[in-house]
């Protein structure tokens, strides 16, 4: 076979008895359409595309996935160059290869008057348009989009750059910040109800409002994509059994990798069977020179402003089941956030074995809410059977982090263990007697509350909490003591650590509360206390 032959059973991923599927054995009869197939060509220089950068190749790349489609399917490939082009519409059974040196160019927005209507326009959403953003309901405005597909991959070391969409911004001054306008593509990639999915090995620079966005697909896979974007790097909304692995993620000015389980469907779906692992994300870089290699950090001004975290929400009408974060590493950005404030059953989440440094809010948020964005007779969800192990975190600021639920609906059966925290701390005396506001139907974000009165953990409507092996250390002497609880019910500490001369707990209101085996507190079994330090 010649090289595209290999690369189109690449894409395919099948193989039998070291024999890529597809290829006949010795003696076997060859059906037509792989006759068919074996003899294509679908290069996309064949096909008419240019590869200048200047060049508008739109109709060229379509028209070679169109010519893949028709023969049952088969590999795309863009050799080096660069390829302007508007909307393309992925098609099931067929690869797009991205070869080394080869870019895929977002065209800028054609202007008034031209003869090019620019990317597709948004499809018409139904009534529950206003439960999410807009960047969430629409897919067809994008540089790549699919729907109701099978068996579709994205592949190679090439790069697709996002260079004329919009950031959803109003405020942008470099690119169109009305993503509704018609002819403007807001998203790289943007896929609705596909299955079989594979995104592997490419990058994506300046992604748009979203580099890529997964909306109700299954059995999806991201495999080493290198993402340097000026918002979301990837949205995993409402998506069964997915596999995202060996990702770098530089995102300042938005989340890095985000599960979601919005009603963009029009019905709430919950994302699960997810795990994210061996990835690394941040908010600390400037756009492009990860990439690049060269790693440029952002203005130390903008530092309390990164994002680039992993944040399960805000968009939260579904559910969360059954997923793992595991080996991932957080640098100069938020961090890990859980969040159910649209009625969603969070539950069975495992979140461990996590490298955190230079967290610019609390390093770790799981939240009930109630903000209930969405169809007016949903109930308020769920949040419960998490576990937090073996996370270390240094240099974070002034947050702890926060478990908070509502009063009735607590945060249920979380286990905390071997965990080490090192914060910031400096808060003045006045601070440890701080009452947090309720915010319960707001929109979900750590720093809603302002001031918090723990330096390690603040926990409110909490009931069955063990924590063990977890230590709490400061860079300057702070007044607070180390855990504040308030409403929680059944909470189990063992071998904790706190600074010297600091409070370890500050009860209030909590039930059942017991404290053994830390040098840093006496052991203590408590069955009320209602403003207790201990």
């Amino acid at each position: 076979m010649d090289r595209r032959e290999i690369l189109k059973w690449a894409g395919s991923g099948a193989v039998f008895a070291g024999v890529p599927a597809g290829v006949p054995m010795l003696g076997a009869a060859v059906p037509a359409h792989a006759a068919a197939s074996s003899q294509a060509s679908f290069d996309v220089r064949r096909y008419g595309a240019m590869g200048d950068g200047k060049t508008l190749d739109t109709k060229a790349i379509q028209s070679a996935i169109d010519a893949a489609e028709r023969v049952g399917g088969g590999t795309v490939l863009f050799p080096a160059g660069a390829y302007a082009s508007y909307s393309i519409h992925l098609k099931s059974n067929v690869a797009l290869y991205l070869d080394q040196g080869a870019t895929l160019l977002a065209a800028p927005v054609p202007l008034e008057g031209t003869s090019s209507g620019g990317y597709d326009a948004a499809e018409p959403q139904g009534a529950w348009e206003p439960y999410q953003d807009y960047g969430h309901n629409h897919w067809h405005n994008s540089l790549l989009w699919g729907e109701n597909l099978h068996d579709v991959s994205i592949l190679g070391p090439g790069r697709i750059w996002g260079k004329g969409l919009s950031r959803g911004h109003q405020h942008d001054t470099d690119r169109p910040p009305d993503s509704s306008k018609p002819g403007i593509g807001n998203k790289t990639i943007a896929l609705k109800l596909c299955r079989n999915v594979t995104l592997r090995d490419f990058q994506i620079l300046e992604g748009g409002w979203f580099g890529v966005l997964a909306t109700g697909v299954d059995n999806l896979t991201i495999d080493n994509l290198r993402i340097d974007t000026n918002r979301d790097g990837m949205d995993i909304d409402c998506c069964r059994n997915v596999r995202v692995s060996n990702c770098t993620v530089n995102s300042p000015y938005d989340d890095g990798i985000c599960p979601k389980s919005s009603f963009a469907l029009g019905y709430p779906r919950s994302t699960e069977n997810l795990t994210i692992t061996n990835c690394f994300v941040t908010g600390n870089y400037e756009i492009g020179s990860v990439l690049d290699g060269t790693w440029k950090t952002m203005p130390a001004s903008f530092a309390g402003h990164a994002t680039g975290r992993i944040k399960c929400g805000t968009e939260s009408n579904g559910g969360f089941r059954n997923i793992t974060i595991s080996n991932c590493v957080f640098e100069s950005c938020r961090g890990f956030a859980l969040e159910t404030a649209d009625g969603a059953i969070v539950e069975d989440i495992v979140f461990s074995n996590i490298a955190m440094r230079n967290i610019t809010q609390a390093p770790m948020f799981l939240f009930l809410g109630s903000r209930m964005r969405g169809p007016k007779d949903a109930a308020i969800g769920t949040l419960r059977r998490v576990l937090l192990s073996n996370i270390v975190s240094s240099h974070a600021g002034q947050l702890p982090s926060l478990m908070v639920g509502i009063v009735d609906h607590p945060i249920e059966d979380v286990k905390i263990s071997d965990v080490y925290l090192h914060q910031q701390g400096g808060a003045v005396p006045a601070m440890a007697a701080i009452q947090p506001p309720i915010k319960e139907n707001a929109y979900p974000d750590p720093g809603i509350y302002g001031d918090l009165p723990a330096t390690g953990f603040y926990l409110r409507h909490v009931r069955n909490l063990e924590v063990s092996n977890v230590e709490i250390a400061t860079e300057a002497p702070d007044a607070r003591p180390a855990f504040c609880l308030q409403d929680v019910e059944g909470a189990d500490f063992f071998r904790v650590r706190v600074p010297g001369g600091s409070t370890a707990f500050d009860l209030r209101a909590v039930r059942n509360f017991r404290s053994f085996g830390s040098l840093s507190a006496p052991d203590a079994r408590l069955d009320v206390a209602e403003n207790r330090k201990v």
